[in-house]
């Protein structure tokens, strides 16, 4: 087992139309043993930046010694920029979706079967006139089912997930 793996970890940052959601698993664990069913591994650095992190931690009281970070955010007129980074910095740039951790394998066959672009419905004007209203819902359920079915197939990661939709 890679040193990497040691904790396990599920993350992924999907952009929809002027929003993005980060979502990760709930399973903090060493090797095979589950430690803690409630683990977060998202951090909101300000309202309109996000950081989830992957990777071996120290001890739940101490530091914590990442090895894939994904990035999520809103820049300029709300335009979603999401990336991730490997072991020594380099930046991995999406316009998608983007992945990390031991679920990353079958995150990216979730997300890939899943992912539309602008996560817009096809739904008449009359019951949805706002579309951005719709969408940001459509985009939470995109990416919830993506994360479950994916940590289901992972035993390092799972107990359900923390999702961000901003």
């Amino acid at each position: 087992m890679s040193i990497t793996e040691y904790n396990g970890s599920a993350l992924v940052a999907m952009v929809g139309k002027n929003c993005f959601a980060i979502a990760s698993d709930r399973r903090l664990g060493v090797q095979l043993q589950t430690v803690a069913t409630d683990f977060k591994r998202i951090s909101q650095v300000h309202d309109r930046l996000f950081i989830g992190l992957s990777g071996i931690r120290g001890s739940c009281f101490g530091t914590s010694c990442t090895s894939f970070p994904v990035i999520a955010g809103l820049g300029d007129e709300d335009k979603p920029f999401i990336c991730t980074m490997d072991s020594i910095g380099a930046k991995e740039l999406a316009k998608d979706f983007v992945v990390a951790g031991t679920a990353s394998e079958s995150l990216y066959g979730a997300c890939e079967a899943m992912f539309k672009p602008d996560m817009v419905t096809e739904r008449s004007p009359i019951s949805c006139t706002l579309l951005s209203l719709c969408e940001p819902e459509e985009l939470f359920e995109t990416v919830s089912q993506a994360l479950l079915s994916s940590v289901d197939r992972d035993c390092l990661s799972g107990w359900g997930g923390h999702v961000f939709v901003v």
